[in-house]
C-alpha cells in the first residue's frame, strides 16, 4: 500500500477581501512620485521636484534624502550592491553609496543630462536619455560612452536586461535589441503596432512592453515577434509595469492599476480606494505593491488583497500530492469532492486541466521543474507546489 505524502509546505488558498489601496504619504512633501527603487527593506520614491525620499518603514513614513541632489526631478533608478544610481530631469546621474544620504554627480561623458532610464548587468550601467540615446559605464558612472550604433531612434524612455540581451523602448521607434552591451542595436518590433514604449517587465522568457496609447504587448521570443494582450484592459496608457510571480500589474495614466493573472491574456481593474488613477510607477516590495501616482503620492496594498491569495496551513484543506517530488506522473486527492484541476508551469501557462473527483496524472512530457497544481472544490480554490525531477 502506498503512503500517503501530506505536504508540509505553506499552501496556498483563494479567498474573497474586501479591501483597498491606501495612501502612505507621512514626511512625502511632494506628492508627484515617478519612480521607486527597492533594496531590502529600503524604499526609495523619486518625484518630479522633491527629489528623493526614503522609506523603511514599509511606506509608513518618509524622509527626504537630497543631500548633494542639484536636480530634484527623479524620473529612475538603479541599484547594485550598496550603490543606488538616480536618473535626473535635467542632472544627469547621481550615485550614491549611503541609502540616499549623500549623492555625487557622475556624469563625464554624459551629454545628455535627460535620463530617463536606467539598468543595471554586472559592472555595466546603461542610462537611456531624452534624443541623445543609450549610454554606457563600467566604472560606477565615472565614465559615460554613447552606444547606439543602429539605435535609429535616441528618444530612450525604457530600459530591461534579461541575460546578456538588452532590450531599450523608445518613443516613436518601438523596441530594440543588443547582445553586445549596446554597441549594436537592432530594431525587434515585428507585430509591436504601437511603438510608443514606455515601460519593461520580464518573466522568464517573457518580455511585457507598456505602450502610450496601445496598452501592452508580449513577447516570448527575445522581442523578435510581439502580440497585444489587452483584453480588458480599458486604459491602454501603460506608464509601469512590475511582476510578482505570475501576476502582472500595469499601471496606467488616467485607468489606474490593472491585473494579469495569465500572461496578459485577460486583465482586471483593481483600484478600490486609489482615488489618482495617474499611475507612474510600481513596485513590489515583500507582501506589498505600492504604486506612485501623479498628484496623489503613494499608495499601498498588500499583495495578497490583489491576488486574492493568503497562507493557509495544509491541515484545512488536506490537498495530497503523490509522490513529491515525482517524474510526472502523481495522484491528487483532496478530503471532499475535487471540481476540477488545473496545473501551471512557472511562466503561469496551463499545462494541463481535467474535472474528476481523484485524479490520476500524467505530464511526464513536461520539462522538470517546479509546477503549480489548482484545485477548485467549488467553494475555494487552493494552490499547491510539486516538482519534477
Amino acid at each position: 500500500m502506498k503512503k500517503l505524502i501530506l505536504l508540509t509546505m505553506v499552501a496556498l488558498s483563494v479567498n474573497i477581501v474586501s479591501a483597498q489601496w491606501t495612501a502612505v504619504n507621512n514626511g512625502l512633501t511632494n506628492t508627484c512620485v515617478l519612480s521607486f527603487a527597492i533594496n531590502g527593506t529600503n524604499i526609495f520614491a523619486g518625484t518630479g521636484g522633491g527629489g528623493v525620499f526614503l522609506s523603511s518603514d514599509t511606506g509608513a513614513n518618509w524622509t527626504a534624502v537630497n543631500n548633494g541632489l542639484t536636480n530634484t526631478y527623479v524620473y529612475s533608478f538603479a541599484i547594485s550592491g550598496t550603490n543606488i544610481f538616480a536618473g535626473t530631469g535635467d542632472g544627469g546621474v547621481f550615485l550614491s553609496s549611503d541609502s540616499g544620504a549623500n549623492w555625487t554627480t557622475v556624469n563625464i561623458g554624459l551629454t545628455n543630462s535627460i535620463v530617463q532610464s536606467l539598468a543595471i548587468s554586472g559592472t555595466n550601467i546603461f542610462a537611456g536619455t531624452n534624443l541623445d540615446g543609450v549610454f554606457l559605464s563600467s566604472d560606477n558612472g565615472a565614465n559615460w560612452t554613447a552606444v547606439n550604433n543602429g539605435l535609429t531612434n535616441t528618444n530612450v524612455y525604457s530600459l530591461a536586461i534579461s541575460g546578456t540581451n538588452i532590450f531599450a523602448g523608445t518613443y516613436g521607434g518601438g523596441v530594440f535589441l543588443s547582445l553586445d552591451n549596446g554597441a549594436n542595436w537592432t530594431t525587434v518590433n515585428n507585430g509591436l503596432t504601437n511603438t510608443n514604449v514606455w515601460s519593461f517587465a520580464i518573466s522568464g522568457t517573457n518580455i511585457f512592453a507598456g505602450t502610450y496609447n496601445g496598452g501592452v504587448f508580449l513577447s516570448s521570443d527575445t522581442g523578435a515577434n510581439w502580440t497585444a494582450v489587452n483584453n480588458g484592459l480599458t486604459n491602454n496608457d501603460v506608464r509601469s509595469l512590475t511582476i510578482s510571480g505570475t501576476n502582472i500589474f500595469a499601471g496606467t495614466l488616467g485607468g489606474g492599476v490593472f491585473l494579469s493573472s495569465d500572461t496578459g491574456a485577460n486583465w482586471t481593474a483593481v483600484n478600490n480606494g486609489l482615488t489618482d488613477t495617474y499611475v507612474y510607477s510600481l513596485a513590489i516590495s515583500g507582501n506589498n505593491i505600492f504604486a506612485g501616482t501623479y498628484s496623489g503620492g503613494v499608495w499601498k496594498r498588500p499583495l495578497s488583497e490583489l491576488t486574492g491569495v493568503k497562507e493557509i496551513s495544509n491541515n484545512e484543506h488536506n490537498i495530497v500530492i503523490y509522490p513529491n517530488p515525482n517524474r510526472g506522473k502523481f495522484t491528487i486527492t483532496q478530503t471532499g469532492k475535487i471540481k476540477s484541476i488545473e496545473i501551471y508551469n512557472v511562466m503561469g501557462e496551463i499545462v494541463y486541466k481535467s474535472r474528476a473527483s481523484n485524479a490520476r496524472i500524467n505530464i511526464s512530457a513536461q520539462p522538470k521543474g517546479i509546477y503549480f497544481v489548482k484545485v477548485d472544490n467549488g467553494k475555494k480554490v487552493h494552490v499547491e507546489k510539486f516538482v519534477i525531477n
